[in-house]
């Protein structure tokens, strides 16, 4: 297939693309920066093809979406983290540019838009646990509110004009190439700060709890959805399981060897107590289910961290 990943040089994007590209699809990346050592890596394979570009240039945009078959929609301007400083930006950047590209999917002809959306916020706080698809959607984050907005106006594309299209919700992802200093990745910033023997910061007690899915299980049903032509369009994807951060804290210390230092800071009044999927629906309906245990993931990602540390 012709696949456009926006998206593509990001940490679920890099890992996506090379998975495409090995089984032979034809992948074109659409990213805002030419630089990123993933690149080489994609540029080894035949089909591969690179456009710099930001989401709201329409006619860069227009141009891009032309002859492609599948469109994986994985860019975000904001994270969860910075999101309710500024709701009309997040708005502004994430909604507005998604319904441009609608516009587009569905006057080129492209079969299908795969989404990744945010299952460790668009719930908020849930009355069961773990949380199954049709709980209902009351976040505490503006991230989780674009996220759901462009859920919502997929299927209206769907209703209206027929373009098909997947929502994967998302976790937290965890694995190797994940950029530190981002908001985003507690694992990642964990173990970098842990081979820089820096001290590791907490918001709140430690015990929030939170489902943590490897990178290569996250790819695996990114790509099984693909072919997916059922009528269930969202589906929860994560671990089933869930750790506090504390867990977290004491397996990294397993698994480097390091004892870690650990700074207390103020609770984050956005941040729910416990957040663990319900996955049952994409083990049924895409026979899809995690298979790299989290101290496995852990492994794999501390090694990749501590390469870095020693290559810098």
């Amino acid at each position: 297939m012709n696949c456009l990943v926006l998206g593509g040089t990001g940490f679920i994007g890099s890992h996506l693309c090379l998975d495409l590209l090995e089984k032979g699809h034809r992948v074109t990346v659409f990213a805002k920066s030419a630089f990123h050592p993933v690149l080489k890596e994609m540029n080894a394979y035949n089909g591969f093809a690179f456009i710099q570009g930001d989401l709201d240039n329409q006619d860069l945009m227009a141009r891009t979406v032309q002859g492609q078959d599948l469109i994986f929609h994985l860019v975000s301007s904001t994270t969860p983290k910075v999101a309710n400083d500024n709701p009309s930006h997040d708005v502004a950047t994430n909604v507005v540019g998604t319904l441009h590209l609608l516009d587009l999917a569905k006057n080129s002809g492209v079969k299908k838009i795969v989404y990744a959306s945010s299952g460790g916020t668009v719930y908020g706080k849930p009355a069961v646990v773990p949380i199954p698809e049709e709980h209902p959607t009351w976040p505490t984050n503006s991230y989780a509110i674009h996220k759901l907005t462009n859920e919502k106006y997929l299927h209206m594309y769907h209703e209206l004009y027929g373009l098909d299209y997947s929502v994967l919700r998302i976790s937290n992802p965890f694995g190797e190439r994940q950029r530190v200093g981002t908001g985003q990745g507690v694992i990642a910033n964990f173990l970098s700060k842990a081979y820089r023997n820096e001290t590791l910061e907490i918001w709140g007690d430690g015990k929030v709890i939170r489902d943590y899915v490897y990178i290569e299980d996250v790819v695996a049903a990114l790509v099984r959805v693909m072919d997916e032509t059922g009528s269930h369009k969202v589906f929860n994807i994560g671990s089933g399981e869930g750790k506090s951060l504390t867990d977290v804290v004491s397996a990294i210390e397993i698994v480097t060897g390091k004892l870690l230092e650990v700074r207390f800071l103020p609770g984050r009044n956005f941040d729910v107590p416990v957040n663990i999927l319900d996955i049952r629906k994409a083990k049924q309906e895409l026979n899809w289910e995690p298979r790299v245990d989290f101290v496995e993931g852990l492994k794999r990602t501390a090694a990749f961290y501590q390469f870095e540390q020693i290559v810098k």
